[in-house]
């Protein structure tokens, strides 16, 4: 079961399960083809946090899928050069991540080769795809900006104008370097092999023309530091709700957002509150407004985090936390900062296969971060524009650093006997992912909404915080809600002090949840269900 950002991504990953490829095989086969067809939401430049469960492993991994400043970044420097700024394009691009977090998942967890799993993104992107209305509009949106990118707008505006819906789009050089690498896949066994493909993007041709192009441009990366770059893998963080482990990626993101989230409302009876009533919502954006606080306090590259992850995930923490809310009056913004601390966006895809093994996927960089590289297709990640220019904050620019970034995977294990049930998901939408994926899960688990159901009912956000990107804007106190949402419960919100904006129906910036999961249990034959958001071009697809 596939569930995806869009059709022709879900497409290649169930062509590669109907072929025998294991979920992991699909995932990557998958990531490679939105690198393609969602160029407007991904790009193989970019970055790609991963989770993988592999069947019958205790084990969720996560592949971090995030790059690293330069070694010369440092606060002072960026500073000295831009002053309190940050250009778009080469000053915040960071070490791409995205290939060698496919090439890592591949080489550790999968069972294909690279060529075999890039074939249907270099068709893709040679012979084109037909563009759908959505995707059409996202190109003339981002498009506004090609004016200076000239490298940009001969690939994707190639007639000096917005592309039409139904107008084929071709990505010539993107093909080309897939292939390039392809062709580098030379070795004694299947692992050695890809690491010749690794090498051959992080220490050949496309490391030389990414660094000549940042360099010349004002930014930080050199070859040494493309050439030492590698993902980490480790095990994912944790917690637990009700009978749910919920596993999520790591702090250099937002995913521990939604394990803090969790904690704080495993104190509450939200069953007894009911589904999307004041009560709940309030108590839903309270706790979100908390875990969002202790991000901007604490969360960073945990290699440098001045704080145990491990207590800021813990129950004391949360029960401290928890203590703060109050039924009758909404929290002031940032309430666990001390005094004195002072249109990006991503897709997504989860897939499980027959045998349990599941990938979930948060892939992103889009086309209005940066540049296209003349002759790669593709742009350097700009996921600098989330690293702050306070040298002390914990997500602030710093040699070998990784930005704090917003996509986070999910996946969710419960247990049973033998087999434990599977559950991935994850969306799109900046700050509003977390907060998207978390109630997409507490409607199917506290609320027993089918899959579908959960991802299509209305939700609200809140934005009681800095935004992750530059220049990091605040808004006292908003919540948005769909529509939906009855006017008697936008009332009483707003009488606990939430100072509402009330969305469409089905609005594009409320998230777009994946999900894919275990219908009944495993011991009686494994039945999948997918479910696929509206509120963008999502598609689930299985047999």
């Amino acid at each position: 079961m596939v569930s995806a950002g869009h059709p022709l991504v879900a497409s290649v990953a169930v062509r590669v399960l109907e072929r025998g490829g294991t979920a992991v095989d699909a995932g990557v086969a998958a990531g490679l083809a939105t690198n393609v067809v969602q160029s407007d939401m991904a790009n193989f430049g970019g970055i790609a946090p991963i989770l993988i469960r592999p069947a019958g492993s205790g084990t969720v991994w996560n592949v971090s899928g995030v790059g690293t400043w330069g070694r010369s970044a440092t606060v002072d420097a960026f500073r000295e050069r831009f002053g309190r700024e940050m250009p778009l394009g080469a000053p915040i691009a960071v070490v791409p991540a995205a290939p060698d977090a496919w090439i890592t998942a591949l080489a550790r967890f999968g069972t294909w080769t690279f060529g075999d799993v890039a074939a249907p993104a270099i068709e893709l992107a040679a012979d084109g795809f037909a563009l759908d209305v959505r995707t059409a509009r996202s190109l003339e949106i981002l498009g506004r900006g090609f004016s200076q990118w000239p490298s940009s707008a001969a690939i994707y505006w190639p007639n000096g104008r917005p592309p039409h819906a139904g107008e084929c789009l071709r990505q010539p050089d993107l093909a080309r370097l897939l292939q390039w690498l392809a062709d580098a896949e030379v070795g004694r066994d299947r692992v050695s092999a890809l690491e010749q493909v690794r090498r051959a993007f992080y220490e050949g041709m496309p490391a030389e023309r990414v660094v000549s192009f940042v360099s010349a441009e004002g930014g930080w990366l050199t070859r040494d530091d493309l050439g030492a770059f590698r993902n980490e893998v480790t095990s994912a963080l944790s917690r637990q709700y009700a009978r749910y482990r919920v596993y999520t990626s790591g702090f250099w993101s937002q995913g521990p957002v939604l394990l803090q989230a969790l904690a704080l409302l495993d104190g509450f009876d939200l069953a007894g509150f009911g589904h999307n009533t004041a009560d709940y919502l309030h108590c839903l954006v309270e706790s979100l407004k908390l875990a969002f606080s202790d991000r901007e306090r604490y969360y960073g590259d945990p290699q440098q985090m001045a704080v145990d992850g491990e207590w800021l995930l813990s129950d004391s923490h949360a029960r401290e936390l928890r203590d703060r809310i109050r039924s009758t009056t909404a929290l002031p913004n940032l309430p666990t900062v001390r005094a004195g601390l002072k249109r990006c966006d991503t897709t997504s895809f989860c897939i499980i296969d027959a045998a349990g093994n599941v990938f979930s996927a948060t892939p992103s960089d889009t086309l209005d971060g940066g540049p296209i590289v003349p002759g790669l297709g593709i742009i350097v990640s700009p996921r600098g524009v989330q690293s702050r220019l306070d040298p002390s904050h914990p997500a602030a620019i710093g040699p070998g650093r990784r930005p704090r970034v917003t996509p986070a995977p999910a996946l969710a294990l419960k247990p049973t006997v033998g087999e434990p049930m599977l559950w991935a998901f994850g969306s799109p939408g900046g700050d509003v992912i977390v907060q998207a994926m978390l109630q997409s899960f507490l409607n199917c688990a506290v609320f027993g909404l089918t899959p579908q159901q959960a991802v299509e009912a209305p939700r609200a956000a809140t934005f009681s915080f800095p935004d992750s990107f530059y220049p990091h804007t605040e808004v006292q106190g908003r919540v948005s809600v769909e529509s939906r949402i009855a006017e008697p419960i936008r009332a009483d919100l707003e009488a606990r002090g939430h100072r509402l904006h009330v969305w469409p129906d089905f609005e594009f910036d409320a998230g777009a949840v994946s999900m894919v999961l275990d219908l009944i249990e495993p011991s009686k034959g494994r039945v999948l269900v997918g479910a696929a958001d509206p509120r963008r071009t999502c598609y689930a697809f299985g047999r």
